[in-house]
């Protein structure tokens, strides 16, 4: 399960980084995984969520639209990775399965409103029983505090799932929710122990590493 954030190739766009992605999964399939991939909407969702917000649009109206943004990157890279993939962006858990029986990647963005692609990703992870998750970040892993505001910042390892929540700064889903990890995610993963890697995104070689149990980013178990 590859979870690629909005951060990493959506703000900006960042075609030459969709193309990378699109050769590494390409690999991943031709080395015998089953792959399926959650892409977010990043910077342009964000902004759609403001618009929305200005337009005196509720909470879920916010969220809906974001998850519009959300899929067309899908479809970015559903229409790259051509045959390889599903044909349209799947809607629900159900096609998600679907789609994975097949034996095609799967791409796709938001589900529904009041849930991230953090949440997403563990999801399909619950339903397919996937063994790792690995999200690709604009950050080097996890750290104690907000790298982007404290230089004392200090980046960690290893973490419990327990350990998260000492360095959330958001403990509930909200419109345009940023931060390492969504919290709702962790409750599932936590539940069904799927082993979690957050890695430098912009790195993409930084997917591999992780799946073959390299030493890299921040591992959460």
């Amino acid at each position: 399960m590859l979870r690629i954030g909005g951060s990493v190739v959506a703000s900006p766009i960042n075609t030459e980084l969709i193309s990378k992605y699109a050769a590494l999964l390409k690999t991943l399939k031709e080395q015998g995984h089953e792959v399926a991939v959650v892409v977010g909407g990043g910077s342009l969702a964000r902004e759609f969520i403001s618009i929305a917000k200005n337009l005196g649009l509720d909470e879920q109206a916010q969220d809906e639209i974001a998850i519009s943004v959300s899929r067309v990157f899908a479809q970015l890279f559903l229409k790259k990775l051509g045959k390889l993939s599903c044909s349209t962006v799947p809607l629900t858990i159900d096609e998600v399965a679907d789609c994975l029986g097949k034996g095609k990647v799967l791409v796709m963005g938001g589900l529904r409103p009041g849930m991230t692609t953090d949440t997403v990703a563990a999801l399909i992870a619950e339903r397919v029983n996937a063994d790792l998750l690995v999200k690709g970040t604009d950050q080097d892993g996890v750290y104690n505090k907000d790298p982007k505001k404290y230089r004392d910042a200090v980046k960690l390892d290893h973490l419990s799932f327990d350990d998260l929540d000492s360095v959330f700064s958001e403990s509930k889903h909200k419109a345009g929710i940023h931060q390492i990890i969504d919290p709702e995610a962790v409750k599932i993963l936590k539940r069904k122990r799927v082993r979690l890697v957050v890695v430098n995104g912009f790195t993409s070689e930084n997917i591999l590493a992780a799946i073959d149990g390299k030493s890299v980013g921040t591992v959460i178990s």
